[in-house]
């Protein structure tokens, strides 16, 4: 899966930006033109009324319309983050992509990294590694557990299947949850061990010691990162598959 590109970015800065602008510029125009036209009309006040009613007007009207656009363009933008962030999140979240899920840190994680930032700069790059980690495990977790749930579901509706492949579907079906409860359990040992990493990196920054004896750990944490986001893809992809194969057997009935 891709990562967010330059086209994808500004893309993104357009939609906020333009929530954010919509708003405030769209009523500037119909104010300056009823400025400009009260002070031409000055020495008529019956026509200066006129112009500053229809001005009122037409500023109401344009800051609604401004209110409109940001609230869809607002809509917009927090499509585009959550889909950026699950194509983000699909191969493994890099430490240089945690600002992207700053609101999936723990409190107390933002707080240590900050004090860990300014003391020591080698266990920050450890410890923003192992955040990442830490993100990754936390949704592998959550996205495996919710595709277990589904498979199982399939399983039990499997039975009422009439076909001739049901045999088939069930022994295929039961690879999936053996392969995605492994995918599952993979991830809580990643989830636990950088969860133990990130307490001691906080206890070496907090004693002024060093990670280095660590690092074989921190390799691992970070193949796992890498390699369960794509093992999990590989079992929804085959799920996929699955369903096709079921709704084709429903068809033959």
């Amino acid at each position: 899966m891709a990562r967010e590109t330059d086209i994808d970015l500004r893309h993104g800065s357009r939609l906020k930006y333009g929530a954010i602008a919509a708003p405030i510029l769209m009523p500037i125009l119909p104010v300056v033109v009823t400025f400009v036209l009260l002070l031409l009309a000055a020495g008529g006040p019956p026509a200066a009324v006129v112009i500053l009613f229809i001005g009122v007007v037409a500023s109401i009207l344009a800051l609604l319309t401004g209110l409109t656009v940001s609230f869809v363009l607002g809509r917009r933008y927090s499509r585009w983050i959550r889909e950026t962030r699950e194509l983000i999140a699909a191969n493994g979240i890099r430490p240089e992509e945690l600002h992207w899920f700053r609101n999936e840190l723990k409190p107390a994680e933002k707080r240590v990294l900050k004090a860990v930032e300014a003391r020591d700069l080698l266990l920050a790059d450890a410890y923003r590694e192992t955040l990442a980690s830490r993100l990754t495990a936390t949704r592998i977790q959550k996205s495996s557990r919710r595709e277990l749930e589904l498979a199982r579901r399939r399983q039990k509706s499997l039975k009422q299947l009439k076909s001739s492949r049901k045999d088939d579907f069930s022994a295929q079906i039961e690879q999936d949850i053996s392969k995605i409860s492994a995918i599952h359990e993979e991830a809580k040992l990643m989830l636990v061990e950088a969860e133990s990493r990130l307490h001691m990196i906080e206890a070496a920054a907090s004693r002024g010691g060093s990670l280095a004896d660590n690092e074989l750990a921190l390799k691992k944490l970070s193949a796992r990162s890498k390699e369960l986001p794509l093992a999990l893809e590989a079992a929804k992809v085959a799920d996929e598959i699955r369903r096709e194969f079921e709704a084709e057997g429903e068809e033959l009935q």
